[in-house]
């Protein structure tokens, strides 16, 4: 493993982890209606950040692979995705542009999942979390703009 590499991953990681600590949730989103089945407010934190370490490694694993351009171009076009999104929705309140930037996300997000387990198993299944996450958070940012109208900016 290059720890080096790692924590050029894990720094950009991190970035976009910064975002949730700029643009809190607030009274505002809790004062917003949510669907029953969404997740506890405890599991956000401990799933990004699980995220954020699991996909550094996977993309430090492939980056030392031959034919690893395309799969790192997506990574880099996810953490930026992933960056936007938080102010987006909480910072700027915009729900609907916020789901339009998940939708592109997720997409993204398969498309790096498929090519890395093209480069390698192991490397793909780190990032299994990640696809399984954003399947939960694409519909609840789907409920919470259309369940809360005109609660946007």
């Amino acid at each position: 493993m290059d720890w080096a590499t790692f924590g050029i991953f894990a720094l950009a990681s991190a970035a976009a982890g910064s975002t949730g600590v700029m643009f809190k949730p607030g009274d505002w989103y809790d004062g917003l209606k949510k669907p029953e089945w969404r997740p506890e407010k405890w599991m956000f934190p401990v799933a990004w950040t699980t995220i954020y370490v699991l996909s550094a490694l996977a993309a430090t694993w492939v980056s030392a692979l031959p034919g690893a351009g395309w799969a790192l171009a997506l990574w880099s076009a996810q953490i930026a995705l992933n960056t936007l999104w938080t102010p987006t929705f909480f910072g700027a309140r915009r729900m609907g542009l916020g789901m339009g930037i998940m939708v592109v996300l997720w997409i993204v997000v398969a498309l790096m999942v498929w090519a890395f387990f093209l480069l390698d198993l192991w490397a793909g299944l780190l990032l299994l979390p990640y696809l399984a996450w954003l399947s939960v958070a694409a519909p609840l940012n789907w409920r919470v703009w259309k369940d809360n109208p005109g609660a946007g900016a």
